[in-house]
């Protein structure tokens, strides 16, 4: 059989077109596959640096301050635990937190009851919630339940150094005084309470820095009657008694 040049020729440039566009179409496959994969790197990139800059994105609360002679403003710094706090400071403290801790009301319990919270580490939180659960006969609820309440007064703030140079220890001496329901007169009693605290990071509950705005935490707090050279009148109450004896001491 005799092959026609020109037929042999055709049939090769068919040949040659089909093979260019199956190259091409190999070329438009990878240049596809490049395509993704910058447009992932670049996704990949874009999340990391979005993870990067998120703590950036934080809402600080922060208090505007006017002189009221001269006019001038200024922003209040925001306390960051990052500082000694001054001795009348600390003093105030303890001197709210047994005041607010200490006493009973049931107009005030609850709101006491929170607000103490906002002074404790999460171990003094949980053994304050198991004090006052109404299935522990010395609860506060059990104990005054008959309408009667309680005050308490703080008359002397005392500071202890460690051997180590640190500060963190406190002797806080007051007293406590009961009402009956109804009636006038109050059982007063001494105490005296050995408290150890520390200065931590501010919450950033809003209600929780509304009472403790600097961080202020008790870390130990144990409170026993005080031996007085004179009787008081009356004696000891029996349900303070039977409160600290309850809590190994600690209230």
């Amino acid at each position: 059989m005799t092959s026609d040049p020109a037929l042999q020729a055709y049939f090769a440039e068919g040949a040659s077109w089909d093979a260019d566009r199956a190259a091409q179409q190999r070329r438009a496959v990878r240049w596809a596959y490049v395509v993704a994969g910058a447009g992932w790197l670049c996704a990949i990139a874009s999340g990391l640096a979005l993870m990067e800059l998120m703590p950036l994105k934080q809402v600080e609360p922060f208090v505007i301050r006017v002189d009221n002679s001269t006019g001038l403003v200024d922003v209040v710094p925001v306390y960051t635990a990052q500082m000694s706090m001054p001795e009348a400071v600390t003093r105030y403290f303890l001197d709210h937190y047994v005041t607010v801790c200490e006493r009973f009301d049931f107009a005030t319990a609850e709101s006491d009851y929170e607000e103490c919270g906002a002074f404790h580490t999460a171990a003094r939180n949980q053994a304050w919630s198991e004090r006052w659960a109404r299935t522990n006969p010395t609860s506060p609820l059990n104990v005054y339940k008959d309408g009667s309440s309680l005050r308490a007064q703080v008359s002397a703030v005392s500071f202890f150094e460690r051997a180590s140079g640190v500060s963190d220890l406190a002797q806080v001496r007051y007293t406590t005084a009961k009402r009956q329901a109804g009636g006038t007169d109050e059982t007063v009693t001494h105490w005296i309470a050995t408290v150890q605290y520390a200065y931590g990071e501010p919450s950033k509950d809003p209600k929780v820095r509304r009472w403790n705005p600097l961080g202020f935490k008790i870390l130990e707090f144990r409170a026993e009657p005080e031996v007085l050279n004179e009787p008081d009148t009356p004696a000891t109450t029996a349900s303070h008694v039977a409160d600290a004896t309850a809590s190994g001491g600690t209230r």
